[in-house]
């Protein structure tokens, strides 16, 4: 008698992503092997290439479906400072995802669905800063859109960077950032 291993996978490609967000958030997207992931998921070697073709397939979605979770988080924010503080939000809740989001060089830059998310992810951060312009603080409205991804990533970055460990101590980080764009922006 032989012994046959078989397996039966009901959503490989969504035990990969899983798989591959969890190795990202333990040990950064350079530990990622489609190998491994293939081994953790008990599926053969060549399983994961089925959907993804190689790494920077892999990563790549991991990408887009981080800009579609960045565009349902933004959308019917009520105001630009809301925006930023749901962005710090997807930040601290999918950190994986944000970590390749933004490395450019991980990514297939054609790849339609990741073009597709980036624009509407885009179209949500752009629908914020429009309310600056109509409230008359100016009409640069690409400088504005600028100058507030830049406070809201920056603060993500650093968060999940643990570098605001110490000055933020006990303190809800969305309250922190709330207080910062009154701040800055009054």
């Amino acid at each position: 008698m032989t012994s046959q291993r078989t397996y039966h996978h009901g959503d490989l490609r969504r035990a990969v992503l899983t798989a591959a967000l969890d190795v990202i958030a333990a040990e950064g997207p350079g530990a990622l092997s489609l190998r491994d992931l293939a081994r953790r998921a008990g599926v053969s070697h060549a399983a994961p290439a089925h959907h993804f073709k190689d790494r920077t397939g892999l990563l790549t979605a991991i990408a887009a479906e981080g800009y579609d979770f960045l565009s349902e988080a933004l959308a019917d924010a009520p105001d630009l400072r809301e925006r930023g503080v749901r962005y710090v939000r997807f930040a601290t809740t999918h950190p994986a995802h944000f970590q390749v989001m933004f490395q450019p060089e991980l990514l297939r830059a054609d790849d339609p669905h990741l073009t597709a998310a980036r624009q509407r992810a885009g179209a949500q951060l752009r629908a914020g800063v429009s309310q600056l312009s109509d409230a008359g603080r100016g009409d640069d409205s690409r400088l504005a859109g600028i100058a507030a991804w830049s406070l809201a990533h920056g603060f993500a970055t650093l968060l999940l960077s643990r570098n605001l460990n110490g000055p933020l101590a006990d303190q809800d980080p969305e309250e922190v950032f709330r207080s910062l764009t009154e701040l800055l922006f009054r």
